[in-house]
This record gives structure tokens, C-alpha cells and sequence, in this order.
């Protein structure tokens, strides 16, 4: 019997959070930057990465507990970018989540720093994997795919591209570049991690290389949509941030109604993609579904 989305994401998302929050409080560090890490991981959130990574194990019929350990590393690249992102000299935003940003708590500093923790701490969590769910091979494949995601080929090149796109008018190229990068990059991770542990052949990775491809443009284009149509209380930041930073989006480019039909074909080529796989991917396409109609 197929186990739906929401059972499958609650299991896992709890043995998630235990994972990190043990790692966390393990660690031999100042109890101020445990403090501020676990203040940003245990903020909420989808879990989208490592739910993506579970489900791309679940579709090749393996246990999805062999990625905890590299779910919890991505998680915590993900977090680390989001408190960087928050900070003064970035985006500068006073909400994350409902709550109070990292460095409206613990400084600009601590934030900073916390965030550098997590990043490197993220590499080493990869490493220790146990040899029973990763080889060495395996281990290093990961942290490579890891390593490119959130460096300057990935998250930090799309940011870099996002920053100096501020106040200027971006053609669709443009805009698909920042959010590949800067977005999509991680959730490719997430779900080639996933077909690496599975011990998947190239030809399934490059087929969920293209699927993550167009996961990640729909999922950025649903976070345009809302920072238009959302409200600040489900969102947990405030809305309307993308036109006062002046950022490029998809519907200053495509129209609202452009970007939902963006939104749609996507959705739709992503979905076709899970298809190719010939795998039993139905959590993947209910969290493709999901990404397309969420609403934070």
C-alpha cells in the first residue's frame, strides 16, 4: 500500500529534527553559536530538501533513513543561507518564519558566525555518515554534489547574480539564472543525494537532474506569486519585499497571470520528468503538487 505524503513527510520530519538537534547540541563549541544554530533550524519551515531527498530513496524502494544524515547536512546549508540572506548588508528583513530574524536576536556577528557553522558543520556531518548506509565513494559524492550546490556554481553565484540585478531591468534569462542557482541548485542536491545513496545509474541522475531543473523554477515562481498575493501572517515575513528591494521576479517580467501559466507548465514538465524515471515516484509528484500550490 502507497503511503501518502502527509504520513511519509511527519515520520520523517520528526526524525529529522531529532537528528539536528542532537548534532547541534553534541558539538564542543561556545553554547552562544549552538544557541543561534538550532534558533534558525528549529524555526519551522517545509523541510522541502530533506523531504525531497526521502522521497527520491522511497522511489527506488529504499529505507529512507539511510539520508538522515545528509538531509540534516542540507537542511543545515539551506539555514545557514537563509540567516545570511536575512542579514543588514543582503536583504535586510526583520521577519523569518514568523519570528525574529537570527541577527535581531544574537547580533550581526553571532549571525554571521552561526551561519558559517552550519555551513562547514554540514560537510562533517557527511563525512561521519555511517559506513553502513554510505561508502567512502558515496560519502565523497555527496559532499562534492554538496559543495557545488552551495558554492559559487550554486546558491552563492545565483546570489551574487540576485544582488547585482537589484534596480535593473532583468530579461527572463536573466531571472531563470538567479533562481536556478540560488535556489534550484539545492533542491537538484536533494534529489540527486537521494539517487546517489540509492545507488541510482547516470542515466536516472540526469533525468532527475531535469526534473529538479524545473521543480526548482516552479517552486521560485510560487514564491513571486506569494510575495504578491500571500499575507503576512501565513507567510511569516512580510510581503511585498521583492518590489521594495526592486528585485526582478516572474510577474514584473511575465505578468501575474504570465507567471501562474509559468507556473503551470513547470508543474507540468517536472511531473513528466518523474515519469521518464520508470520509478514509483508518487510522494516526488505529491510534493511537486504541493510546491505549486502552497501557500508560505
Amino acid at each position: 500500500m502507497q503511503k501518502s505524503l502527509e504520513s511519509f513527510a511527519s515520520t520523517h520530519k520528526a526524525l529529522l529534527e531529532n537528528k539536528m538537534r542532537e548534532s547541534i547540541n553534541k558539538l564542543n563549541a561556545p553554547q552562544v553559536v549552538k544557541e543561534s544554530m538550532l534558533y534558525s533550524l528549529e524555526a519551522g519551515g517545509k523541510r522541502i530538501r530533506p523531504l525531497l531527498l526521502f522521497a527520491t530513496l522511497a522511489s527506488f524502494g529504499q529505507d529512507p533513513r539511510k539520508g538522515l544524515t545528509t538531509a540534516a547536512a542540507i537542511e543545515m546549508v539551506h539555514t545557514y543561507s537563509l540567516i545570511h540572506d536575512d542579514l543588514p548588508s543582503m536583504d535586510n528583513d526583520d521577519l523569518r518564519r514568523g519570528k525574529p530574524t537570527n541577527h535581531k536576536v544574537f547580533g550581526d556577528a553571532f549571525a554571521i558566525l552561526a551561519g558559517d557553522a552550519l555551513l562547514t558543520y554540514s560537510f562533517q556531518l557527511i563525512g561521519e555518515t555511517s559506513s553502513e548506509f554510505a561508502s567512502a565513494e558515496t560519502k565523497l559524492a555527496l559532499i562534492n554534489q554538496l559543495a557545488k550546490a552551495a558554492g559559487a556554481e550554486g546558491m552563492v553565484g545565483g546570489q551574487v547574480a540576485d544582488i547585482s540585478g537589484e534596480e535593473k531591468e532583468l530579461t527572463l534569462s536573466d531571472l531563470e539564472y538567479i533562481h536556478v542557482h540560488k535556489t534550484g541548485k539545492l533542491l537538484e542536491c536533494s534529489i540527486i543525494s537521494g539517487a546517489i545513496l540509492a545507488g541510482s545509474d547516470v542515466e536516472k541522475i540526469h533525468t532527475f537532474s531535469k526534473f529538479a531543473y524545473h521543480l526548482g523554477l516552479a517552486f521560485q515562481i510560487r514564491d513571486d506569486i506569494l510575495d504578491l498575493e500571500g499575507t503576512e501572517d501565513v507567510l511569516g515575513k512580510p510581503v511585498g519585499s521583492d518590489e521594495t528591494n526592486k528585485k526582478g521576479t516572474y510577474p514584473s517580467i511575465l505578468t501575474l497571470d504570465g507567471a501562474k501559466r509559468a507556473l503551470v507548465q513547470h508543474i507540468e514538465l517536472a511531473n513528466a520528468k518523474l515519469k521518464e524515471t520508470g520509478l514509483n515516484t508518487h510522494l516526488l509528484e505529491e510534493i511537486t503538487n504541493l510546491i505549486a500550490s502552497r501557500d508560505h
